[in-house]
């Protein structure tokens, strides 16, 4: 049976649009044996590989407001500390060890102290997420082992590459497509929008790599904390894997 991974970009409350491609894949009889996450997609990925289902992922995000389940920070790195997340992580990663999971996982992270990617793919799972998950300037940098993590992004916003070699198949799903533009409203929009562009810049690369991608169009433009289009965002997400689905003949062959 063939191998077949998938890439989950990080992208705030964007994420979800992952938990609608898995879902839509799921449908269609889509088996992963790897997965591989930034971020949102770490913890989008971490739900899958824990056997739950993305519709209850989902549900998860809406009811916990997952995202924003985070208190002021006591210091000066960080507005927020994203520590406080691991008490409701705990309901749904009790055994908290990457090795442990349905499915293998790796989660990419920033060691901020020294400047490098690292890949976690054993080891405390629920802390690996957090430092995957820590938008540096937003929230307080997380600690293992003595050194600095933060967000994943920064270095690899789509990583595909620990699939390459355990993987015959991968599939792409990415959330931060950017429609064009003609004018700005405002700073925060300016640089947004410059930000994504940055994390978006070797994506024409890395979907190269890929047999598959997924990629709503414009969703780069949604906020990366409104929870508001949580909903839409995952259904979008499901339409668009849908109609990659039906338009590739040989996802047909792999599935059961």
């Amino acid at each position: 049976m063939a191998k077949i991974g998938i890439v989950l970009s990080g992208g705030g409350i964007r994420g979800i649009a992952h938990l609608g491609v898995l879902k839509a894949f799921i449908n269609a009889g889509i088996q992963f044996s790897h997965i591989s996450g930034t971020s949102a997609g770490s913890i989008a990925g971490a739900f899958y590989a824990a056997g739950i289902d993305p519709e209850e992922g989902l549900n998860i995000f809406i009811k916990t407001k997952l995202l924003r389940f985070v208190r002021p920070a006591v210091g000066a790195l960080g507005l927020i500390n994203i520590e406080h997340t691991a008490d409701l992580l705990k309901a749904y990663f009790p055994d908290d060890r990457i090795e442990h999971l349905k499915i293998p996982l790796t989660i990419a992270a920033t060691n901020f102290s020294e400047g490098k990617l690292v890949y976690f793919n054993k080891g405390p799972l629920i802390r690996a997420i957090q430092a995957s998950s820590c938008i540096p300037g937003i929230f307080k940098p997380i600690m293992i082992e003595g050194q600095m993590y933060v967000d994943g992004g920064i270095l690899n916003n789509f990583p595909v590459e620990p699939l390459l070699d355990n993987c015959d198949f991968i599939i792409g799903s990415s959330c931060n497509h950017l429609n064009p533009v003609d004018k700005m409203t405002g700073i925060t929009s300016l640089v947004t929008r410059a930000g994504i562009m940055s994390i978006n810049k070797d994506m024409e690369q890395k979907t190269a790599l890929c047999n598959i991608m997924v990629e709503p169009k414009g969703m780069g433009s949604i906020s990366t904390f409104d929870m508001a289009k949580a909903e839409t965002i995952y259904w979008l997400a499901y339409e668009e894997a849908l109609k990659t689905i039906k338009n590739n003949e040989k996802l047909s062959e792999l599935s059961l």
